[in-house]
């Protein structure tokens, strides 16, 4: 049995192979989860949510240039009647509800730097 004293203790010892070594392991810490018990869709759950990641700064969610984060964020589930609009304006038709995905892609905001992600 394991000494629940010893911060995150482990079952069973990894052992190193190829390029992972076990002597750079370390825990994670800063996660937040936040949700409405019955899944009721409500603004108060996404205003929750972004004061928890600000309550993340002073653990390491912001980058040793303070300007920088850790790509901490929130997932939440977009409306479909908002997407069909919006893709509507862009001249693109979606299917039914639940039966596509949508990848959020951050950019640099420089944009001689984003043509280097091209």
């Amino acid at each position: 049995m394991h000494d629940p004293r010893e911060p995150a203790a482990r079952m069973e010892q990894l052992e190193k192979q190829g390029l992972y070594d076990p002597a750079f392991e370390h825990d994670a810490c800063g996660i937040g989860f936040i949700a409405h018990v019955h899944g009721v869709r409500s603004r108060d759950v996404v205003e929750k949510s972004l004061q928890l990641l600000q309550n993340l700064s002073h653990r390491s969610a912001v980058a040793a240039d303070a300007c920088t984060g850790d790509g901490a964020g929130i997932l939440l589930q977009v409306p479909h009647v908002f997407l069909r609009r919006a893709c509507g304006f862009a001249g693109i038709s979606l299917t039914d509800a639940g039966s596509y995905g949508v990848g959020m892609v951050f950019l640099p905001s420089r944009a001689r730097d984003r043509v280097m992600c091209e």
